[in-house]
């Protein structure tokens, strides 16, 4: 491509999540009553968390930076999504598309880190119960808290860093509702074969892999609680089979999105849509309705504000 050609981009046109005016305003409804729902219950699993003295175990620790990494991911992409569905005009400038894609990834990298975190922490709990306690120490679950949370840094760092050295020509119009990298990169004027090769390690290939180590894990524990007592042996396996569906409803959208080339498929919206609205509001939930601790904090919780 020619020097001259070669513009500095200042914004992307969003083509969105259809062009269909029935359909968007249906997903727009939908959209709004589930987030305006939802959301606010994963503040009130946060809040009841930090509240009660009696949930301060690490899986609640865990639990709580799940809820909380969720509703932050939330944020990225509902919000302007919401508001371009009554737009004619879905335009984000090129900062914001880099930002959003920025956080879209530190958050998304650092809840899978979080789940490696929980499945360890099961781990422990159940296959090691008399070193628990000494392994899972509270100084042990904040330096893994950061380190899941670095681990999100350095992983959208690279992200960014590889997008920013692209040169783009125009046109510049992102086929989705959000920036993220499989759309930016198609818009490059450039052979972006290395860098997509990249990007598939980066996101898909640590996706997969973190996916299938994951499945082992739960696999050993799952065979390790049948020497457990009848009434263990019924919690562990409702704790385990709680976070083995969040594996799936976090890495499998991820795998789909990020593992193949970077080409369009049909289901890719869809599925972009799930990955990004609503099953990060539905982990922290999905949990929490399988916790009878965490249900009967939130029961006694809202009790007592509600009678004050």
């Amino acid at each position: 491509m020619e020097t001259e050609n070669l513009t500095v981009v200042t914004e992307f046109i969003l083509l969105g999540l259809t062009q269909s005016q029935d359909a968007q305003l249906l997903v727009f409804v939908l959209v709004l009553i589930f987030y305006l729902i939802i959301l606010p219950g994963n503040f009130l699993i946060i809040f009841t968390i930090k509240s009660d003295p009696g949930l301060t175990a690490p899986l609640y620790f865990f639990l709580g930076n799940l809820a909380l990494l969720d509703a932050s991911y939330s944020f990225i992409v509902v919000p302007r999504m919401l508001v371009d569905f009554l737009s004619e005009k879905k335009v984000i400038s090129y900062r914001s598309c880099i930002t959003q894609l920025f956080f879209l990834h530190f958050l998304g990298a650092g809840e899978m880190f979080l789940l490696v975190v929980m499945a360890f922490d099961r781990y422990i709990a159940i296959c090691r119960p008399l070193h628990y306690s000494t392994i899972m120490n509270p100084r042990a679950c904040y330096a893994l808290s950061l380190a899941l949370w670095l681990g999100g840094f350095i992983h959208s760092i690279v992200q960014v860093a590889l997008i920013l050295h692209l040169p783009f020509c125009g046109p510049y119009q992102l086929d989705n509702f959000f920036c993220d990298v499989p759309q930016v990169i198609k818009l490059a004027c450039t052979d972006t074969f290395v860098v997509e090769l990249l990007m598939v390690s980066n996101s898909g290939l640590l996706s997969l892999l973190c996916f299938l180590g994951l499945l082992a894990s739960y696999a050993v524990i799952l065979c390790h609680i049948r020497e457990h007592s009848s009434e263990g042996k019924s919690k562990a396996i409702s704790t385990c089979t709680t976070h083995i569906i969040i594996v799936f409803l976090m890495f499998g959208p991820a795998i789909f999105i990020y593992t193949h080339p970077f080409q369009a498929f049909p289901a890719d919206k869809v599925v972009s849509l799930f990955h990004t609205v609503i099953f990060p509001l539905m982990n922290p939930v999905i949990y929490t309705l399988r916790n009878q601790e965490v249900k009967a904090s939130m029961r006694k919780l809202l009790s007592q504000h509600m009678f004050c």
